[in-house]
C-alpha cells in the first residue's frame, strides 16, 4: 500500500511546531543533542514549514527561493536570542515520490544552501539574526508503507532516517492542549 498524503499531511503539520519536531528528533538522538535547551523549547527551537530563503547575490536584489525540504529547523539559543549553527532539514516521503525524487529534493536543497542566503523567518522569530550556516543537517521521515528500495536506499546513501508510523502522530486532546497555550480565544 502507498503512502497516504493524509499521513504526509499529518506529520508535515505535526513537524511544523517545535514539540513535534523535538518528538521526532527522540527518534534520532545526535539531532536531540543539537537543542540548546530542552527546558525552553519555544525559545530554542524554530521551526519553518516549506521555508523560503533569500539569496544574496553582489550587485542584484536578493532573489527568494522556496527550499524542497517539507521542515526547517533552526536552532536558537534562548538567552542570547540569536541563531546557532545547526539548521535541519525535514524531508517527509510524499506519497507517490520514489527514491531519486526523494534525494533529489535533499539534493537540491544542497545546491541552493550553497549559496550567500538568509531566512525567511516566522514573525515571531524576525528579530532573530538570520544568516545562513555550514551545518546543514538532513532527516528523512518514511512510513511503514514506504518502500523496502527508498529505506535500502536512504541506508546506502548512509543519510539519517526513522520510520513514522502512523498511531505516533498527535492525537486531537493533545492539539487542543496546543491551540490552548497559542492563546486561541474561544
Amino acid at each position: 500500500m502507498p503512502v497516504q498524503k493524509s499521513d504526509y499531511e499529518a506529520c508535515l503539520a505535526d513537524y511544523s511546531h517545535h514539540e513535534g519536531a523535538i518528538a521526532l528528533f527522540k527518534q534520532y538522538r545526535p539531532y536531540l543533542e543539537m537543542v540548546p535547551s530542552l527546558r525552553r523549547p519555544d525559545e530554542s527551537v524554530i521551526t519553518i514549514p516549506l521555508p523560503i530563503i533569500r539569496i544574496r547575490k553582489t550587485g542584484s536584489p536578493p532573489e527568494a527561493n522556496s527550499l524542497l525540504c517539507d521542515v526547517a529547523v533552526l536552532m536558537c539559543d534562548p538567552e542570547w536570542k540569536i541563531k546557532t549553527g545547526a539548521e535541519i532539514f525535514i524531508f517527509i516521503h510524499r506519497p507517490h515520490e520514489d527514491f531519486s525524487d526523494f534525494l533529489g529534493r535533499w539534493r537540491q536543497t544542497q545546491i541552493l544552501l550553497d549559496k550567500d542566503y538568509e531566512w525567511l523567518m516566522p514573525l515571531r522569530h524576525s528579530h532573530i539574526l538570520s544568516e545562513g550556516t555550514n551545518t546543514k543537517y538532513p532527516l528523512f521521515v518514511v512510513f511503514s508503507e514506504t518502500s523496502e528500495l527508498i529505506k535500502r536506499g536512504l541506508l546506502g546513501a548512509e543519510l539519517p532516517f526513522v520510520i513514522q508510523m502512523p498511531e505516533m502522530f498527535p492525537s486531537e486532546e493533545r492539539l487542543e492542549v496546543r491551540e490552548e497555550g497559542l492563546g486561541k480565544k474561544d
